[in-house]
């Protein structure tokens, strides 16, 4: 208050001071009501949805899949403008792009978030609940959320972390190795039939530096480690050290028969698919056991290319959907996340002419004409089916884990 507002209130009746004085308190008592009223906590979903109607919701997503985006752009996008009134963008991004974009804001003070809504999975999300940037528990006011399969350990865990309703699951996935039956009649099944196979076709496999390759790794690391329960719980350094040991020195002692003789690695999985099309490896890689049938029904991938999982095991997981903190928007953000994990939507991501997404609805929870369309669904050609390579699904260890692959991979095998 400048001094001729207060010499001006100083001057004014007492009476009227107060009056003035008691109008303030009612007006702020005012706002703070109806902050409270849209309180997500405390409201019905009709009333979430009312709110969201007009808002735009700008996700956070990873961009890296032709099929991810025409699924997004083509049908996500447009039901929800129809359906709910929302508009959504898509910025791109994953991982470390998404912690330091909310990491940066929360320095700047900034307590408006750019982003909604972020796809994210693993160590990404250990590490914004440890900087507080996802909003919740709030998928249990989500509607679609009572099919899903919480009680799945690949599903309801995230790299073993309990989701407790601050990340919603989108899909769940399980990685196969894929490759071309005329020209690799029998896949190598364990790591010794791998460093045998790379040293009679010497060039023909490699794998990416990314979260893909970095998953197969992990896969690789359990082996060494003697199996899944070994690894199980909270990051053991001692125990990592022991089996990582083993798993560089393996990768070392066969990366002279690697794509460019191991000197470098393609660095996404979309390098080392096309690397398979063109015939320069003979083994490609995908976290989406769906993907072959995917690819192949493009026309990307030949008619003869099969996928399957080897001996030793791969790893299960899901992706998830997280609610930015600081978002403005979390009414439409949590609408478009409900419509996202709706059986409509999930069905259409699962369709391999879509995507392949394995879903993360409880099909015994739908009523029997949607169960039906989801088996069907479930057929598959050129992929494995899921209930084929389940018994050999191994659980994501703890984020650590993950962190000190992708830091030792560079310093043990790249730097070498």
């Amino acid at each position: 208050m400048n001094s001729n507002c207060a010499f001006y209130f100083l001057s004014m009746n007492k009476n009227f001071r107060i009056f003035i004085f008691i109008l303030l308190i009612f007006s702020f008592s005012c706002k703070e009501k109806v902050k409270e009223q849209f309180n997500l906590t405390s409201q019905t979903w009709e009333q979430i949805e009312k709110e969201a109607s007009g808002k735009t919701v700008n996700w956070m997503m990873w961009t890296g899949d032709p099929s991810i985006n025409a699924y997004v752009n083509n049908f996500v996008v447009p039901k929800i403008k129809v359906k709910y009134n929302i508009n959504l963008k898509i910025s791109s991004g994953q991982g470390s792009v998404v912690v330091s974009n909310l990491l940066a804001e929360k320095d700047a003070g900034k307590e408006e978030s750019e982003l909604d809504m972020v796809w994210i999975n693993g160590e990404t999300f250990y590490q914004l609940r440890q900087v507080d940037a996802l909003f919740g528990p709030f998928t249990d006011k989500l509607p679609n959320s009572n099919a899903i399969d919480f009680s799945n350990r690949f599903i309801g865990f995230d790299f073993q972390q309990p989701v407790n309703g601050f990340e919603c699951p989108w899909g769940n996935v399980q990685m196969c190795l894929i490759y071309d039956a005329n020209r690799l009649p029998k896949p190598p099944q364990t790591l010794v039939e791998l460093s045998s196979f790379v040293k009679a076709n010497p060039g023909k496999f490699t794998f990416p530096n990314d979260f893909t390759g970095m998953t197969l790794l992990k896969a690789w690391l359990i082996e060494f480690a003697g199996g899944e329960k070994e690894l199980a719980g909270k990051f053991n350094d001692e125990k990592y050290k022991k089996s990582s040991t083993k798993l560089w020195n393996y990768i070392n002692a066969n990366k002279i028969n690697f794509w460019k003789q191991g000197k470098t690695f393609p660095n996404a999985v979309a390098p080392l698919h096309q690397l398979f099309v063109n015939k320069e490896v003979d083994i490609t890689i995908s976290n989406n056991d769906a993907e072959a049938e995917n690819k192949v029904l493009q026309g990307f991938f030949p008619k003869t290319t099969r996928s399957y999982v080897p001996e030793y095991g791969t790893i299960q997981n899901s992706h998830y959907l997280g609610l930015v903190k600081n978002s403005t928007n979390k009414a439409a953000a949590m609408v478009v996340i409900n419509f996202l994990v709706s059986p409509e939507a999930q069905l259409n991501k699962m369709n391999p002419a879509t995507w392949g997404d394995g879903t993360v609805l409880d099909k015994n929870k739908l009523d029997s004409e949607w169960k039906q369309k989801f088996e069907k669904a479930a057929e598959r050609k050129y992929s494995p089916k899921r209930e084929d390579i389940e018994s050999k699904a191994l659980a994501e260890l703890d984020p650590m884990y993950m962190v000190r692959l992708y830091d030792d991979f560079r310093k043990f095998v790249i730097e070498k």
